[in-house]
């Protein structure tokens, strides 16, 4: 099992920057990729961005490339996310997500954003 605790939430507004946090813990020698996705009111869940190890591949969902940088910390099992311009567009929850070379997926319970003036 893998478990999280998701930070950095909160109110911002427009073209201001916040970073997200996710701390994983458990069975962590275990994954491969560690992601965040997000869901809008409405809309259907989308990748923001993953990345394979500290060092490896990154992925970026196309409404983020250029704003959003992902980062991963593999001594503490923590990933980041970096979120710059940001705009209402944003708002949304963001969910850490993991998956282990099993393979299994893990989802953490979301940390909600929202981009406001």
């Amino acid at each position: 099992q893998v478990h999280f605790v998701a930070s950095g939430g909160g109110l911002v507004q427009p073209g201001g920057t916040l970073t997200l946090s996710c701390a994983a813990s458990g069975s962590t020698f275990n994954i491969a990729t560690m992601s965040w996705f997000r869901r809008a009111a409405g809309k259907k869940r989308e990748l923001v961005a993953g990345i394979r190890r500290a060092d490896g591949p990154i992925e970026y969902g196309d409404a983020v490339k250029g704003r959003f940088t992902i980062d991963r910390d593999d001594a503490h099992n923590t990933v980041y996310l970096e979120r710059n311009l940001l705009t209402p567009d944003d708002t949304a929850m963001y969910y850490c997500h993991a998956l282990t070379y099993g393979p299994l997926i893990y989802w953490g319970q979301g940390t909600q954003v929202t981009v406001s003036s």
